[in-house]
């Protein structure tokens, strides 16, 4: 069994999806990220980075529990401890990384820079025009990388893997940022095939009972999120011993 520490985010549907996709049992454990429960000394022994997902493979190597935080790493392990979605002949398996980093590196950040622009920074004082801008254009530049190379394949790396696992949750989010997806017709068409997969379709709908976007709107939960510093988390790590 595997423990999934969860909210339901582009990040935490990566994993969601991935264990529907390869049918692995998994208990999901809800982390409330308004209320600050990435900082309990229990999360962060698992995730120094105080963030989600992590997981804890109560069954990982030679039959001995193990944990793992950052939703590439994860979604790499299950790839690996399934032999599902995530190819091990050379070439294969590195046509997959490449488009993993290039999530977890670009579209991501990119993109969650954008939500917290678009959702967040209207709550704070200042002319965020100019960030926010930034933010759009490079998230519509890495839409239309996918796009330019879903030209001539079905999915990112060839077939269906653990890379387009990752990058379809901060695609699902265009709406949000006022994207016409329509402007893309090959990302358009990847995009409808993968929402339609049952898996995806159940990993996404993980949790939704969680959501309460008024609730991280509050001043204590956007401290919470957004307030942290390096002396915020030497004190987490203090309070822990």
């Amino acid at each position: 069994m595997i423990d999934l520490y969860y909210a339901p985010t582009p990040n935490g549907w990566k994993i969601s999806i991935m264990l529907e996709e390869t049918s692995t049992p998994y208990n999901v454990i809800p982390v409330n990220l308004g209320k600050g429960d990435q900082f309990k000394p229990e999360f962060l022994a698992i995730s120094p980075n105080n963030r989600m997902p992590a997981i804890v493979d109560h069954k990982g190597p030679d039959g001995k529990q193990v944990s793992v935080f950052e939703s590439g790493a994860i979604l790499m392990y299950l790839g690996e401890k399934t032999g599902k979605f995530f190819p091990q002949t050379p070439v294969e398996k590195f046509r997959v990384l490449e488009w993993l980093f290039w999530q977890v590196g670009g579209l991501g950040p990119m993109a969650g820079q954008v939500s917290h622009f678009v959702n967040y920074a209207p709550n704070f004082p200042g002319d965020h025009s100019y960030a926010t801008e930034r933010y759009k254009n490079e998230y519509d530049r890495l839409l239309g990388v996918m796009d330019t190379v879903l030209k001539n394949r079905e999915y990112l790396a060839g077939d269906y893997s653990i890379a387009d696992m990752a990058a379809f949750p901060w695609v699902l989010m265009y709406k949000r940022f006022g994207v016409n997806l329509d402007a893309f017709d090959n990302l358009r068409r990847w995009f409808d095939v993968i929402k339609n997969r049952p898996a995806v379709r159940k990993g996404i709908d993980l949790g939704k009972e969680y959501i309460n976007p008024s609730a991280n709107q509050s001043k204590e939960s956007l401290k919470m999120m957004f307030g942290q510093t390096a002396d915020s988390i030497k004190k987490a790590a203090e309070e822990k011993k």
